[in-house]
């Protein structure tokens, strides 16, 4: 019983083997999908798979890195495709000030304008943010975020972050990042943060967790996400991957209110 809260399985990476790399992760046990939009053509296609798979579910929105391509109409066809109900979130949107494929003004104005967009279709937002910690946590608060909260999607910041997204209501979710032989302190964080509040996901095709980094991410290693936490959250009571897998597929279905 697993869930990969965050996937682009609409990704050109998938072309030649979708139906199987599905396969594959179905046969590890995981029942449902959320596949995420970036901009306006990879929300559409999100939702166009959601009709093709009765466990696939979709969240729009306009990544950081992509914001400046934003369009006027671009806002009303998410309200448009936020009519379909296997939409559950808006996302992913941030803050990225590692690129600045956008100008951190800018981001910072669409950031806000997608926050009050979830609020008005009154989904749960997933969040990307990195090396942009104060101005994310600052704009959430100041545009209410907490009313629809949210995910904190490949969790990677530091314990002040996870105190902060915590503290307004947000979920964590950690990638195969949380495998990494360099990841030490993530690990760290990974053991402190309240079991009705941690997820787990793949955002694949990127992030490959160990043992198969350098190769293509799949949702089928979404499983070894969940040993992994397992492995570090060991000394609690029964503390399987199993228990992991049904804690986060229970937090992810109250998150994205899936039945």
């Amino acid at each position: 019983m697993l869930i990969d809260t965050h996937t682009h399985l609409d990704d050109a990476r998938y072309d030649d083997d979708r139906e199987a790399m599905i396969a594959r992760a179905r046969e590890v046990g995981v029942e449902a999908f959320v596949t995420i939009g970036c901009d306006l053509a990879t929300s559409q296609s999100a939702v166009d798979l959601t009709r093709r798979y009765p466990f696939v579910y979709a969240s729009i929105g306009v990544h950081p890195h992509e914001v400046r391509r934003i369009e006027d109409h671009w806002y009303d066809e998410f309200r448009r495709m936020a009519a379909n109900r296997k939409v559950v979130a808006y996302g992913e949107i941030g803050l990225d000030y590692h690129y600045n494929h956008s100008s951190p003004k800018e981001q910072r104005e669409r950031f806000r304008e997608q926050i009050q967009l979830s609020r008005e279709l009154k989904l749960p937002v997933i969040i990307h943010t990195r090396e942009a910690q104060e101005d994310t946590i600052s704009i959430l608060k100041e545009e209410s975020a907490s009313e629809v909260g949210g995910v904190f999607h490949c969790f990677s910041g530091d314990a002040w972050l996870a105190k902060d997204a915590l503290d307004l209501g947000f979920y964590l979710s950690f990638s195969g990042i949380v495998t990494f032989q360099n990841a030490a302190m993530l690990r760290e964080i990974a053991k402190t943060v309240p079991l009705d509040r941690l997820l787990i996901e793949t955002d694949c095709p990127y992030l490959t967790p160990a043992p198969h980094r350098g190769k293509r991410n799949e949702p089928a290693y979404v499983s070894l996400v969940a040993a992994q936490l397992a492995t570090i959250r060991a000394g609690e009571p029964a503390m399987s991957v199993d228990t992991i897998g049904q804690l986060t597929t229970r937090n992810a279905k109250r998150l994205f209110r899936i039945a």
